[in-house]
């Protein structure tokens, strides 16, 4: 019963990297977004936040990642 609880831990792990990546595009659109229309400089702050969200959410995928690894047991053949 013990070993489960690994498992289940892991597949949290990896099914969170599914959500890293849109979660940062998804702020850096809407934070963008209000920022243009609050200074009005449509569309320049949107995209400018848009690829801040893409670089950020690659980073963040990137650690998330090499944590996964770090903590992966070694192959056994």
């Amino acid at each position: 019963m013990g070993s489960l609880k690994p498992k289940w831990r892991r597949l949290a792990e990896l099914s969170s990297l599914g959500l890293i990546l849109p979660s940062s595009i998804i702020v850096g659109l809407f934070f963008g977004y209000w920022l243009d229309k609050l200074f009005g400089t449509h569309p320049w702050l949107l995209l400018v936040f848009t690829v801040l969200g893409i670089a950020s959410g690659l980073i963040n995928l990137l650690r998330a990642v090499q944590k996964i690894n770090k903590n992966m047991p070694p192959h056994e053949e």
